[in-house]
């Protein structure tokens, strides 16, 4: 099993790093610096509003199905149709819910407008999410590797060409940001349906009340875990703009989707972990297998690229966010060295937190959400008013810590696994060591004559990533040798 994560990872690593940091840096922020920081933030308000409700699409089937499926292959054929429907009935009840807080909210003509896109979006990409479930469920995870950049990569020509190809004489605007998204989802939607019909030997649609009744019963608690997640992940930007004058609170959302998109590209990297481990831990668990060395093995890896990327990107902070955007560089940078930091918790939680869903402890993952969504609250009620956007960040990453500790501590109980103090300490002078070689470069500033001035700082930050990289080797964090011995072993 670690032979298969290991080679569908490297697959799955691939095919996002060359598509999604286009995406990222070379469309997602081309729009921000295009429509300004203002329009974006309003853009961002309610992209994160319409994600507040967007468990009421899922109801927790997907995290349900994607566990359930790898358990028990032969039960796509009695479910699909069932859950085709009720999907189709949620996406109705989804819309008419938020709509109805939007009105309760006093929202514009111009929010409601763009609400009833990224809500069909929204859907969409559920959809996506539910089918892909499936996929991977069945260990498909070459398809579902193609699938899960599908959507970008046709994003990335439909928006490069309004951006790029002067098909139009109008300014691009940031509506056609959000229709270029829906043509994708529903384009990737169609075929993620086609590949999942042909698997199921789907015929038609069912109505089936008391099935409905049965599903949602069982995928409540992943409903509301995945509610109460959503709620503490995205609430940040939503408080901004609520607690805050409506100019100000644009500016200073816009200020904080500045130093969360980078976040957020990082956290890509963590997520596509999870997305390979649920099902695997999930069939491991249903055979009794051991757990342990698959454990240390993903979060070794997955814990060493946050250290690199998360205090490398704390120490040079400054001059990334002045490499990507033209305006409100200090106010963003600080944004961007609190979120940045939670990377590091934030790939624990994608590791234990997956781990615990595969096991069924959702009643306690549900209490640790809640505490987190209630910290959430209160840090940034108290601290936006003070602080503007990086209050928020502060109270993103004090809860993101407080969630990963507590995760890893509930792990720990529930699997009794030993701990291993060596390999404690062992991270614990890889974290020093790459802090240290942080300092040692922005200290000693080298002259790289073949950069322009305003990059060379890439020259010693590229020392600082070779340095870290090899001391991870040298403490035997990453092994070529036991990848490869892994990779050989038999199937």
């Amino acid at each position: 099993m670690q032979r298969k994560f290991l080679t569908n990872l490297g697959l799955l690593l691939t095919l996002n790093l060359l598509i999604k940091p286009v995406w990222i840096f070379g469309i997602d922020l081309t729009v921000q610096r295009t429509v300004g920081v203002s329009d974006y933030g309003f853009y961002f308000v309610i992209l994160n509003f319409s994600f507040l409700f967007n468990i009421i699409l899922d109801l927790g089937i997907t995290n349900f199905n994607n566990r359930n499926i790898a358990q028990n292959n032969h039960l796509l054929n009695k479910h699909f149709s069932g859950i085709l429907v009720l999907k189709l009935l949620l996406g109705v009840v989804y819309v008419l819910i938020a709509f109805l807080i939007a009105l309760i909210l006093r929202y514009s003509a111009d929010q409601f407008r763009l609400l009833g896109w990224l809500a069909l979006n929204q859907f969409l990409l559920s959809f996506i999410l539910y089918l892909r479930s499936n996929i991977s469920g069945f260990l498909m995870f070459k398809t579902d590797s193609i699938l899960s950049v599908l959507d970008r990569l046709l994003m990335i020509l439909l928006c490069g060409a309004l951006l790029f190809g002067h098909i139009t004489e109008s300014p691009f605007r940031i509506e056609w940001f959000v229709y270029s998204q829906t043509v994708a989802y529903t384009i990737t939607a169609f075929a993620a349906f086609l590949i999942v019909v042909k698997k199921a030997h789907f015929r038609k649609l069912n109505w089936n009340w008391p099935f409905f009744l049965m599903i949602m019963k069982q995928s409540l608690p992943f409903a509301l875990l995945v509610l109460l997640m959503t709620f503490y992940n995205r609430l940040d930007p939503v408080m901004i703009e609520s607690l805050l004058s409506e100019k100000l609170g644009n500016e200073q959302a816009g200020i904080y989707a500045s130093g969360f998109r980078l976040l957020d590209a990082a956290n890509m990297i963590a997520y596509l972990f999870a997305v390979l481990l649920v099902p695997i831990f999930s069939k491991m668990i249903k055979n009794k297998q051991p757990l342990e060395n698959i454990l240390k093995l993903s979060f070794t890896l997955v814990i060493t690229l946050a250290i690199i990327v998360a205090v490398g990107s704390f120490f040079y902070s400054n001059e990334i966010i002045r490499l990507l955007y033209d305006a409100h560089i200090e106010a963003s940078t600080r944004v961007f060295r609190f979120l940045i930091l939670g990377f590091i918790a934030v790939s624990t939680t994608y590791i234990f937190g997956t781990l615990l869903t595969a096991n069924g402890n959702l009643v306690q993952l549900n209490y640790i959400a809640l505490s987190g969504l209630l910290i959430n609250f209160v840090l940034n009620y108290l601290l936006i008013p003070h602080l503007l956007a990086a209050g928020s960040a502060i109270s993103s990453l004090i809860t993101q810590f407080t969630m990963a500790v507590t995760q890893v501590i509930l792990v720990q109980r529930i699997f009794k696994f030993p701990v291993n103090y060596r390999y404690l300490a062992t991270l614990l002078l890889f974290f020093l060591g790459v802090i240290f070689f942080n300092i040692i470069s922005r200290v000693y500033l080298i002259h790289w004559s073949f950069l322009p001035d305003r990059l060379e700082w890439l020259g010693n930050f590229s020392l600082m990533l070779l340095c870290s990289v090899f001391l991870a080797v040298l403490l035997r964090l990453w092994s070529l040798g036991a990848f490869m011995k892994i990779l050989h072993e038999e199937r």
